[in-house]
């Protein structure tokens, strides 16, 4: 006959493994605590894992095979989209949910052609994240309300088209990364490619904008409200 504390443990770990599990890559510790007590006070999901870069992250992955997960699209060691397309490649289904400050249309397309499964504002309401969960756990795809879908899906009109959109998945990446200040052999580090081909696709993406220099990538991206900063 089971003692009370082994039906005790027995109950606990059945409803452990009920849950949904995640995995939390962000950079600020405070933002991962408050992210995995949001989604463990639902009763619907348990943190597998918490960690502060995408290499580290991509690991803890591997090894613990969760359900979903949630990486900060600043993330640092490895682009998040990276990270992504390595998460693909695992044996395992891991769906992903990306969190961002920005969300400019160039951006949230770059993540869903890149595979992302929820697009997420942390300035939006936690309910949103919540909602994300839900919905991607059923196959579905979500991408932050206040994003507004019929924007972000319509072709741009040729009077006011963005420069932006002529810009490949890979300088719109060089893109992102040089203008929040990250030098050229990290960026292609956190990209996996060689220094040259990062040049390569630095002085391609700046033909395609018309900007020469950094400083003026970083005015342009400033004007745009195209960095992370914030």
């Amino acid at each position: 006959m089971l003692s009370d504390k082994t039906g005790s443990d027995e109950l606990v770990m059945q409803d452990q493994q009920a849950r949904s599990r995640l995995v939390l890559i962000d950079e600020l510790s405070l933002v991962r605590e408050s992210v995995a007590e949001l989604c463990e006070a639902t009763g619907k999901y348990a943190v597998a894992g918490q960690s502060g870069d995408a290499i580290e992250g991509f690991e803890l992955i591997e090894s613990s095979e969760p359900d979903v997960a949630i990486i900060d699209f600043n993330v640092p060691r490895l682009f998040s989209l990276e990270l992504v397309r390595k998460i693909q490649m695992l044996p395992q289904q891991t769906l992903t949910v990306i969190l961002s400050v920005r969300g400019d249309r160039k951006l949230v397309l770059e993540c869903l052609r890149a595979g992302v499964n929820a697009f997420v504002l942390k300035s939006g309401p936690s309910r949103n994240l919540l909602d994300a969960l839900e919905q991607i756990m059923t196959g579905g795809i979500y991408v932050s309300p206040e994003l507004q879908l019929d924007k972000i899906f319509a072709a741009p009109r040729a009077e006011a088209a963005d420069p932006l959109e002529t810009l490949s998945s890979r300088e719109y990446q060089v893109f992102s990364l040089l203008v929040d200040g990250v030098r050229a052999k990290e960026i292609a580090a956190r990209l996996d490619l060689s220094p040259k081909t990062v040049d390569t696709y630095r002085a391609s993406l700046m033909r395609k904008l018309d900007i020469h220099d950094v400083a003026g990538l970083v005015k342009f991206a400033i004007h745009r409200e195209l960095t992370n900063a914030g």
